[in-house]
């Protein structure tokens, strides 16, 4: 299975159209099975941009794709908009993998936050699953290097990281801090996203998607540079 990995397209105002053009071709050249967005869909939760979101994400050509509601999303009532243009499907199957999405945003707070409930269903869902088991989330539940003063972590990450150790999942994806980065534990992996196509970028880092094989059991995943080279995870720490 060949998962794309895209987040924080925050269409609006800083939205780059030919950097989200050219991605769009790399992407369908690579015919994934599946697109994960997490999150940042819009810049400010406006109808106007939901409806720009809606058409251009139809572009991209996959079998299933998965939409997960970021901070930037809940803004300005955005929440109600978002389940009209996006309806929220929180669990995916495929032969490969289970998929499930958190849902870590909430209104007008840039903060994100699990909760115990959706935490407890979460355990539900993926505790006896036999196929690999995926969390995809906007916020991150560890800080991430290179991004600056840290404010804006999973309220609760301490409570959802144990729920997650006891599931037994394998590969968390985030998105949020505008930069591409793995976090690898003994059980389990943090896969962070770059930008695929907002101009406020950190530091030198280019907008990017991560490309994820899911093979035997096991996911090999690398960041794709809009237009430029991919790049192996360890590469980024040099």
């Amino acid at each position: 299975m060949l998962l794309v990995q895209i987040s924080d397209i925050h269409f609006g105002s800083r939205f780059n159209s030919e950097v989200f053009d050219m991605a769009v071709e790399e992407i369908n050249s690579l015919k994934p099975d599946v697109i994960v967005v997490t999150g940042d869909i819009t810049d400010e939760g406006l109808v106007r941009e939901f409806k720009i979101a809606k058409n251009r994400l139809e572009e991209f050509e996959c079998r299933h794709l998965v939409v997960c509601s970021g901070n930037h999303d809940y803004r300005n009532t955005g929440y109600l908009l978002l389940k009209k243009f996006f309806p929220l499907k929180q669990v995916h199957e495929t032969e490969e993998a289970l998929i499930v999405v958190l849902k870590t945003a909430r209104p007008d707070k840039d903060e994100g936050e699990v909760g115990y409930r959706q935490a407890l269903w979460m355990q539900r869902q993926l505790r006896n699953a036999k196929k690999l088991k995926i969390i995809a989330m906007h916020h991150h539940l560890i800080p991430v290097p290179d991004t600056g003063l840290e404010r804006h972590t999973v309220i609760d990450a301490g409570d959802v990281l144990a729920a997650l150790r006891n599931t037994g999942v394998n590969t968390i994806l985030c998105g949020h801090k505008h930069r591409p980065w793995r976090w690898s534990f003994e059980d389990f992996s943090i896969i962070h996203a770059g930008s695929l196509s907002d101009g406020r970028l950190r530091g030198f880092f280019h907008n990017s998607y991560n490309i994820i094989n899911v093979e035997k059991g096991k996911i090999d995943a690398r960041v794709k540079v809009i237009g430029g080279e991919t790049l192996s995870f360890d590469e980024l720490r040099e």
